[in-house]
C-alpha cells in the first residue's frame, strides 16, 4: 500500500512538471518589455511596455503641471499595431489615474489578438478629453 502511494506522488510530481513547461508557460516566459517616454511641452509620460502573444501591458506614470482644464489633464493611450502598422486595437489609462496637476501611476492592457501579438505599440500623451497631443512608437524587442 505504501508504494502506490509513493508512485502516486511521484505522478502527481511528474504532472505538475510537465505543466510548468507546458508552451503557455513558455509564451508566459518569453514576454519581452521596452521602456518608453513621450513628452509635450513639460508634461509627459513614461514607462513600460510589456508585449505577451496577444496583448500588451502598459505601466507606468504620466504628469500634468495644471489642474485648470481637461485639456491640461493629461492620460496615457496606446495603439497596438501589426507587423504592417495597420492597427489591431486600443486602450487607455482609467479616468481614476487621469493626471490633474499632479503625477499618477497606471496600468492597462491592450488587446493584439493576431498570431504573434502586436509588432509595433504607439503610446500617446493624451489629454482630459482623450486627444493624442505627442505620440511615438515602440517595437516589440527580439
Amino acid at each position: 500500500m505504501r508504494t502506490r502511494v509513493i508512485t502516486a506522488l511521484g505522478a502527481t510530481v511528474i504532472t505538475a512538471s510537465a505543466l510548468l513547461t507546458s508552451p503557455a508557460a513558455a509564451a508566459e516566459a518569453q514576454a519581452a518589455s521596452v521602456s518608453f517616454h513621450v513628452a509635450n511641452g513639460n508634461t509627459w509620460t513614461d514607462g513600460t511596455i510589456t508585449f505577451y502573444n496577444r496583448s500588451v501591458t502598459v505601466t507606468g506614470t504620466h504628469k500634468s503641471v495644471s489642474n485648470a482644464s481637461l485639456a491640461t489633464y493629461r492620460n496615457t493611450g496606446a495603439y497596438t499595431l501589426n507587423s504592417e502598422r495597420h492597427q489591431i486595437s486600443s486602450g487607455v489609462s482609467s479616468l481614476n489615474d487621469e493626471a490633474r496637476g499632479s503625477t499618477e501611476a497606471f496600468t492597462f492592457s491592450v488587446g493584439a489578438d493576431v498570431p504573434g501579438g502586436a509588432a509595433v505599440v504607439r503610446i500617446c500623451l493624451d489629454d482630459g478629453y482623450y486627444e493624442d497631443l505627442t505620440c511615438d512608437l515602440y517595437g516589440r524587442p527580439s
